[in-house]
């Protein structure tokens, strides 16, 4: 029997999971709520599945029309995109309302809707961590800072779409932080507290696991480019692009973090009331005295993570999806293709600050894609505007692509960029070259 899907979320990662959902012989129906206009172009395409796809003009964050809009389309089972929605309690609301969904609680995401929580969960677990303090007091924090004998990381607390996060090099730059976050309210009631934690040395590398709230599943590894500018210069941002797998990452290696990272973050949220059933992303830092060690817990897919990890899956995502939601994940794990894969994300003017909007894009056919060319084209910021694509957001489209080398899919994805266009379009020149060397 198949499933009439609602899947929430308008960016990239949700382009990708509806391009991948769509294509399963277990879905009649697509529902994609809001949705944006590269999903809706794929349903006049040609991939595998395009036509069980339809957008509605509904919120992610609209949670009682959200649940209308599932009982008014007899959808019966939710995937759940963006963090935001699931700090919310959406899965709750539809819990109560006896719709099967894909994505934990709002007690489960609190592990990334607020970093002191994840942290002292992890203290308690004894998961590897950077050793920190939670802070609402400028002066606290200060004191703390001045305590250090190295450099640190300063966070918000709570969700900033990847931005509350800023990497110091002095302890002056650390207190201009924690001021710029508790003092100006740079980040609301999000920055209104702050962890500080030791700054880490080593590559990060991005680890995902489908759960059903004992067990799991890994998926294949990633590395993400948080940067705005080549070499990891400038600020922080939702990501610039990623590559799938890393290098560093081998089986027995993946068998670690699994066993000393996730089995006990795991086990310790179901301890604590909080069983986790969905998608949960680790951050990782691979340090060389000190092995892996978490930078950051979320509670859903990655973004652009999941666009380099799903082109990749040869399994059916969906009974993986419908097995974490009802506590029965299927026996071992998914299947991979061979190869590797690469995403990079094309941003507007000004990004990841005050953006520009409204520009045309040129060179994309009108489902969206590149004509003639071995790279997917996931839309994150766009936007309708007669016969094409305007720009509508900071991070506008994700280039996606695979290779049997890292150099192919490079080459794939960068050719596929040499024919887009619009002003002050830019992007990163150097996503994947750490994996080559």
């Amino acid at each position: 029997m198949g499933h009439s899907i609602l899947l929430v979320g308008s960016g990239g990662r949700e382009h990708a999971l509806a391009w991948k959902l769509a294509a399963s012989p277990l879905c009649d129906r697509l529902v994609v709520a809001p949705g944006n206009p590269g999903i809706e172009a794929l349903s006049r395409g040609d991939v595998a599945g395009a036509r069980k796809i339809s957008c509605v003009s509904v919120g992610a964050e609209a949670i009682e029309a959200l649940v209308a809009l599932a009982a008014r389309e007899r959808l019966d089972f939710v995937v759940c995109g963006p963090e935001i929605a699931l700090v919310a309690g959406l899965q709750d609301a539809f819990a109560a309302a006896g719709v099967r969904f894909f994505g934990p609680s709002r007690a489960a995401a609190e592990i990334e809707g607020s970093k002191a929580f994840a942290k002292d969960l992890m203290k308690r677990a004894g998961v590897p961590t950077a050793a920190f303090g939670s802070f609402d007091d400028v002066a606290a924090a200060d004191a703390f800072i001045a305590q250090q004998p190295g450099d640190v990381v300063v966070k918000a607390d709570g969700l900033c779409a990847g931005k509350g996060v800023v990497v110091t090099s002095s302890h002056d730059e650390a207190r201009a932080a924690v001021r710029h976050m508790l003092a100006d309210r740079a980040f609301g009631l999000s920055g209104a507290r702050v962890v500080i934690e030791e700054r880490l040395i080593g590559r990060e590398v991005s680890m995902m696991a489908l759960c059903d709230g004992t067990r799991f599943a890994m998926l294949a590894s990633a590395e993400d480019h948080k940067s705005v500018l080549d070499g990891d210069r400038g600020p922080n941002t939702g990501g610039m692009g990623a590559y799938s797998p890393s290098p560093l990452v081998d089986d027995a290696l993946t068998a670690h973090i699994g066993r000393t990272i996730f089995a006990p973050t795991i086990a310790a949220m179901a301890a604590a009331g909080r069983t986790f059933r969905g998608l949960l992303y680790g951050g990782l830092i691979l340090t060389p005295d000190r092995g892996p060690m978490v930078i950051e817990w979320n509670c859903r897919f990655g973004d652009p993570e999941t666009q380099a990890v799903l082109v990749r899956m040869q399994d059916d995502l969906l009974p993986w999806l419908v097995g974490a939601a009802d506590g029965q994940l299927p026996p071992g794990g998914p299947v991979w293709r061979s190869g590797l894969s690469l995403c990079v994300a094309l941003a507007a003017e000004g990004y990841p600050g005050q953006v520009r909007a409204g520009d045309r894009i040129e060179g994309l056919a009108d489902d969206g894609q590149v004509a003639a060319t071995d790279a997917m084209v996931f839309h994150a910021g766009t936007r309708r505007a007669g016969d094409g694509f305007v720009t509508a957001g900071g991070r506008v489209l994700g280039v996606t692509g695979t290779g049997v080398s890292l150099v192919e899919a490079r080459q794939n994805v960068y050719d596929t960029i040499g024919r887009i266009r619009w002003p002050g379009m830019h992007f990163r020149k150097d996503i994947g070259l750490r994996g080559q060397s």
